[in-house]
């Protein structure tokens, strides 16, 4: 670990210089429109989720909250188990660890929310922070999560691998994939550590998953990231418990009779 840290720094003038044209070359993009507190219709106690953490929890790259990770994770739930699923996506650009663990989570309700998504740690590897402020500040954000909401189911989404992020140079790619690459290892450890799942990297497969900077993802990349997710989300959320149906209802009705015959 040490040993990428310090060639990562070595490299550092190769990342100030290729970023620099990037952030010139690339349009920087909104959060989508639409909603960031919704609610997908079923049967039985509902299922709060809050999709937590940077631009890709506010859906950035798509034009409507619709077709974002949140609500693509809510209809997954909501169709795998029967039950309402209300979502809500917090999410902000260039969010890091601890702006979100200081500035976001603090003014969050304190509601039954019982099941956390986090996207969160591209921008602590993406502006050099250390391992050990990353330490600090995402290990904080999950005891402040745990202590909000004791009971609730917390997935991680690890940073995805740079050098297949098509915005970036492939020394920029190689260079911010040593910083992703010891972001994902502490962010394992403290998430086994603190009661947090880590999830498994997403795979970039082609281009497509890609908005038009390159950067963010597009619908098909949300949709692809919400099925990544999905086992692990789903894990934490029990199936709705169904009604007796009229047959089952009869039979037990018949069982009863004929044992008070019986007797």
């Amino acid at each position: 670990m040490l040993l990428k840290a310090a060639l990562s720094w070595l490299a550092f003038p190769v990342y100030v210089w290729q970023g620099v044209g990037v952030r010139l070359r690339t349009s920087r993009l909104l959060p989508a429109e639409g909603p960031v507190i919704h609610k997908v219709p079923g049967k039985g106690d509902p299922v709060r989720l809050l999709v937590l953490g940077d631009s890709s929890a506010a859906s950035v790259g798509i034009g409507t909250t619709d077709r974002g990770l949140a609500a693509r994770l809510a209809s997954l739930i909501a169709y795998r188990t029967g039950r309402p699923v209300e979502w809500r996506a917090a999410g902000f650009n260039s969010a890091t660890s601890g702006q979100i663990r200081d500035h976001v989570v603090p003014n969050l309700a304190h509601d039954g929310t019982n099941l956390i998504v986090l996207s969160i740690g591209t921008n602590d590897a993406k502006n050099f922070h250390t391992v050990g402020r990353f330490k600090r500040e995402f290990g904080g954000l999950l005891y402040a999560l745990r202590a909000k909401w004791p009971e609730a189911h917390i997935v991680w989404s690890p940073v995805v691998d740079m050098r297949r992020v098509p915005a970036l140079p492939s020394a920029l790619g190689r260079v911010l994939e040593i910083r992703a690459s010891l972001i994902n290892r502490m962010g394992t450890r403290l998430c086994q550590e603190r009661g947090a799942v880590p999830a498994t990297r997403l795979p970039i497969i082609d281009p497509s998953g890609f908005s038009s900077d390159g950067f963010h993802a597009s619908e098909a990349g949300y949709g692809a990231w919400a099925g990544h997710l999905f086992e692990y989300v789903l894990a934490g959320v029990s199936p709705a418990v169904s009604a007796p149906s009229a047959s089952s209802r009869r039979s037990r009705q018949v069982r009863s009779s004929r044992s008070r015959r019986a007797s």
